[in-house]
């Protein structure tokens, strides 16, 4: 079931940046987030929190009345969203949510699940402690998120915690790879979401994570590492063949674009 469109008008600029957490322009300077940035953070937040579905068109004219800027801001913003593989450019009709087939999922999770088992199997032992205190405070903001059911603030403490997780590895090529392709799933996070047991599932895995960590059981971090990816492959791939069959017909058809849309089980965020 598709979440709900509302004709209400999003927030300015300036509004943006305050209900984000972003500094006003009466505080530091230097912390502010570009105005692009700031744009292409909402729009991924909107896309993982099921808030923007697959195939749904992205109109400059549009965003920018919603984000009371210039097609200059909108189009950096969907630039940078190209680049990460969340948002995709069709000739003469313009940018669109990309549209995620079953194949290119399950691709993209089989390369991730081999490079994430690679970053933990070179990760050194014993993790510093402080490492390991680091992880569990990151955590313990992802059990907050969890228990309150706020999906956004899962959503970056759960980047956060495999972040600092991976980067233990000390291979910064393999760090930037790792994160790049995550990135290019964002979208299907919320199809996960759905499921009221995946959330709790993932903060155990989490947790045993760090056990594993703490303990240096390498074999242990690996087997969760796996399991770990699993949930948010499966749910997008079974939502996506009920909507549209195994070969999804009609995934490449332009007037389908903004009208036929890959929906999470329920609303969401």
């Amino acid at each position: 079931m598709a979440t709900a469109k509302t004709s209400k008008k999003l927030p300015s600029r300036r509004d943006v940046a305050t209900t984000a957490g972003i500094p006003s322009p009466a505080e530091s300077q230097h912390e502010r987030e570009p105005i692009a940035h700031m744009i292409a953070r909402k729009l991924e937040e909107d896309v993982v929190l099921g808030r923007r579905h697959p195939r749904e068109r992205l109109v400059e004219q549009d965003l920018c009345a919603a984000f009371d800027t210039h097609r200059g801001d909108i189009r950096l913003a969907l630039f940078e969203l190209e680049k990460r593989g969340i948002v995709e450019r069709i000739p003469n009709r313009g940018a669109i949510v990309r549209d995620l087939k079953p194949r290119e999922v399950s691709e993209i999770y089989s390369v991730r699940e081999e490079l994430e088992v690679m970053a933990v199997r070179i990760l050194p032992f014993p993790v510093a402690p402080a490492d390991i205190v680091r992880l569990e405070a990151v955590q313990r903001e992802h059990g907050k998120a969890v228990d309150a059911g706020d999906f956004l603030a899962v959503f970056h403490s759960n980047v956060q915690f495999h972040r600092a997780l991976f980067g233990l590895c000390g291979n910064n090529c393999l760090i930037e790879t790792i994160e790049n392709l995550a990135q290019k799933v964002s979208g299907i996070r919320s199809y996960a979401y759905a499921n009221p047991g995946a959330l709790n599932d993932a903060r155990q895995d989490h947790m045993a994570m760090i056990e594993a960590l703490r303990h240096a059981n390498r074999e242990q971090l690996i087997m969760l590492t796996r399991r770990h990816l699993k949930p948010a492959e499966q749910a997008y791939i079974r939502a996506y063949r009920q909507r549209f069959g195994e070969g999804g017909a009609g995934a490449n058809t332009p007037q389908n674009d903004s009208r036929r849309t890959v929906a999470p089980a329920r609303p969401i965020g």
